[in-house]
This record gives C-alpha cells, structure tokens and sequence, in this order.
C-alpha cells in the first residue's frame, strides 16, 4: 500500500499548470521525482476515484493518447469533450463552476490560450494546458525529463532552436529561464520570440551556431516558411548535425516533416533522439496530474 504526501499551495491543495514559467525549478524537480518514482512502481492507483474532464480535438494522438491512458493506468476516469465546448455563449466562469461539482481536473488542449486561463481563474480544482497556441508546457517537461535521462548533465547543455517563434519554441525558452539553461533560437530576421535575455539569444545564422550545440530542436514549419529560401538555409539535416558538439542529438516536435524542417537523412540517423524518446511523456503527464492535485510523492507503507 503507498502512502501519497500532500502539498498545499498558496492556500489551496492544487495547482494550475498553464505555463511552465508558472513553476520554480524545485517544482520541475520534484516532478521529475514524482516521475521516477511513478516509472519505478507502475500498477498503483493513486488515481482511483477521481474523474477528469478532457477538452480534446479529434486530430490530437499523442498528448490524447498520452494523457487519457495515464490517467486510467493510475486509475482514473475520463470524460472527452472537443474543444469547441468552451466556445458556446455560457461564460466560462458559469462552466467550471458546474464542472468542478463532479470532476477532480480538468486538462484542457485549446488555440486560444485565454480560454485556459480564464478557466483557471474561476476554478477550484487544478486545470493543465495541453497545448495552446502559445504554449505547449506538458510536452517540452516531458522533453527536458528524457534529455535528463540521456545526458549526465542537461542543465550545462546547450539547446538550438531552430524555426519560427512556435508554442513549442517559446515553451522551451521558458524552461530555458526556469532551469537557467542555454536556449538559442535561430530562424530569419523579424522571428525572433523577444529581445535577447541571460537565458535567450536569438540568430540568424545557423551554421556559426551548430558548433556550440548540445541539443537541436525543431517544429514544423508555418506555410510561409515553406520555402526553398528557407528550406536551404535552415534545415537541419545530417551533414549539418556533423557540424554541431560531439554526441549532439537532435529532438524535432511531432509531427515533423521530412525535408522541411528536417532532412530524410537527419531523421534516418543516430542523431534522431528516436521515438523512444516520448515515452516518458505519459509518465510526465501522470506525475504532472499528481502534483497539480496535491500529490508530491509515493511512500511505500511498509506497515
């Protein structure tokens, strides 16, 4: 039988998830402790009894997949609406109200990211960003927790950016100043996600800045960007990955496109941290649950 402690934060037994700058970096870390902790001793149920609403587009697979099976793993349940839901003229405030009578959390996957926050202001059980327009904080925790399982040191790397100032770009700039990481961010003049901070350097020129490179990050591109221009001056592909740190990896966000963003011969090599690599993401996401309900670590009671 374990034994699950409990947080309380600002006076409440929950925390919202919306952004990743939301977090300290004890907070990362704990969570990442959690997500060991849950990886180590699968088959408990911390979960059992709880109900969560998810607001889901049919396209999603990974994050929905990732989450829904999570979540009843640990023995939850789930309830699916689209996302659509939340744009009826019923105020926001007047939908969590009724919600938070039945439900534990609500985990939500929306392009507007105003709609997550309003619900978060009204609610009083926690809601998580899935994804939004602006951010994606799940999915690049759940990136930073599998480098740090790759790399002795993740905290001493440095991380390249290379694309159009994206969800996925602007959420690694916030671990970026959360865990005091090197995070530059290359792409064409006029892209840039704000003025160059201790923690965000923003290029033009790629190859002067492959060299100094750890980890290599890309998104798909936007249809402007689908260039040949584009496609020849910032594309990473295998000859290019030959130009960066020794033991460099490359992290290209699903869906990624060969020969837009990435070369066929880049993804076809050693350099492709592989699809391996997400698996952790459902165990993130579960430790990320836990915490936001106020569950910070798994005691096993020996008694």
């Amino acid at each position: 039988m374990y034994n699950y402690t409990k947080i309380v934060e600002v006076g409440r037994n929950f925390l919202n998830l919306l952004s990743i700058d939301d977090l300290s970096e004890s907070q990362i870390t704990e969570i990442f402790h959690l997500t060991d902790q849950l990886i180590k001793n699968k088959g408990i149920k911390p979960l059992k009894g709880k109900t969560f609403v998810l607001f889901f587009p049919e396209s999603s697979i990974r994050t929905r997949i990732t989450f829904e099976k999570g979540i009843k793993d640990l023995g939850g349940e789930c309830i699916l609406f689209p996302p659509e839901s939340l744009g009826k003229r019923e105020a926001l405030e007047d939908v969590i109200k009724y919600i938070e009578n039945w439900v534990d959390g609500v985990i939500v996957r929306h392009t507007d990211f105003s709609k997550i926050y309003e619900l978060s202001t009204y609610t009083s059980i926690p809601i998580i960003n899935a994804l939004t327009a602006q951010n994606h904080p799940c999915e690049i925790l759940a990136d930073f927790y599998s480098i740090s399982k790759l790399k002795l040191n993740p905290k001493d790397l440095v991380y390249t950016f290379v694309g159009p100032a994206s969800n996925i770009a602007k959420s690694w700039m916030n671990i970026a100043k959360v865990m005091n990481l090197k995070f530059k961010h290359v792409c064409k003049p006029g892209y840039e996600i704000c003025k160059d901070t201790p923690n965000y350097k923003f290029y033009t020129e790629l190859d002067n800045v492959l060299v100094s490179s750890d980890v290599i990050l890309t998104d798909s591109l936007p249809e402007d960007l689908r260039t040949d221009d584009y496609i020849n001056k910032y594309q990473i592909t295998i000859e290019r990955m030959k130009d960066a740190k020794p033991h460099a990896i490359l992290n290209p966000c699903p869906p990624f496109f060969r020969n837009e963003e990435v070369s066929v011969d880049a993804i076809s090599s050693d350099y492709f941290v592989g699809y391996q690599f997400k698996k952790n993401l459902i165990y993130v996401q579960q430790a990320i649950i836990l915490y936001c309900i106020g569950l910070t670590s798994l005691k096993l009671d020996t008694n």
